[in-house]
């Protein structure tokens, strides 16, 4: 509603009419990227490492891409997804 009304009204007046904190208004105003586009594009970066790459190599793959997510956000899709990676143990 603030948003629809930003050109006739002051948003800080809006805000204090409808009692919405700066923060709570500023962080629903932040655009998000999208749930699903994450799922695939992390899905793709996993894929093509043959299940090797984690959370921390991924994040960085999505850096080159332009996209700043973090690493908590990775794992929690990996998850949902059911993707785990390989591992190894040092070889003497």
């Amino acid at each position: 509603m603030i948003k629809a009304n930003a050109r006739k009204y002051s948003v800080s007046a809006m805000r204090r009419v409808l009692r919405v904190n700066r923060s709570s208004y500023y962080y629903e105003a932040k655009q998000k990227p999208d749930e699903p586009e994450l799922a695939g594009d992390i899905t793709e970066i996993f894929k093509a490492s043959r299940n090797n790459y984690g959370m921390r190599k991924i994040k960085k793959k999505l850096m080159e891409k332009g996209k700043q997510i973090s690493r908590r956000r990775i794992g929690r899709i990996m998850k949902q997804e059911g993707l785990v990676s390989n591992y190894t143990t040092a070889q003497f």
